[in-house]
């Protein structure tokens, strides 16, 4: 037996909770959602604390270019502060597209469950409450997922492994203070 047959024979069992079968339908579809959130969400967490002072060290390299850009301005040294402002603008590039590679992991068991429906629900279609309209599964998933997803952002807090995990204050960068200026 390989391994997707052996996660068919588990994720079938979500499908067959109450015994009605469009009920059953949603229900599961809501359950495996959930737990390709989970799934992302945890693996989206083992990515950041594996970059977490990558992240960080270029959090804090922009803070430093952009006092220095404000200190080039304020002398009017252009030239300084086209310099420092390429540098900045090469490091919030690898800032960026670092989080988007992270948020990258937030989705991939999405589509690993989307090619398992396919496999179960290709060509069946369900009927919406408009006219004639029909829907695959890829519908319904996309609904459970957005739900799946706004309901684990708000029981996130409450979690006790995901409450800890990426504190907003370490991700974004401490206020820049120019030199002689004062904090607020």
């Amino acid at each position: 037996m390989d391994w997707w047959t052996g996660v068919d024979g588990i994720l079938i069992y979500l499908y067959r909770i109450t015994g009605w079968t469009m009920i059953d339908y949603f229900i599961g579809t809501l359950l495996l959602a959930m737990i390709a959130v989970l799934i992302g969400d945890f693996t989206t967490s083992l990515v950041y604390r594996a970059n977490r002072s990558y992240f960080r060290n270029l959090n804090s390299r922009l803070g430093e270019m952009h006092n220095s850009s404000m200190v080039a301005l304020r002398i009017k040294d252009k030239a300084g502060y086209k310099a420092v402002n390429r540098e900045a603008n090469d490091t919030f590039g690898m800032l960026f597209f670092g989080m988007f590679g992270l948020s990258a992991s937030y989705l991939w068991p999405a589509f690993f469950a989307l090619a398992w429906m396919q496999s179960r629900f290709d060509g069946i279609k369900f009927p919406l409450f408009i006219n004639d309209w029909t829907s695959s599964y890829f519908l319904t998933f996309l609904v459970s997922y957005l739900l799946a997803r706004f309901a684990f952002s708000a029981l996130k807090p409450y979690l006790p492994y995901f409450k800890h995990v990426m504190n907003e204050r370490e991700e974004k960068p401490e206020p820049a203070v120019a030199a002689g200026e004062k904090a607020v």
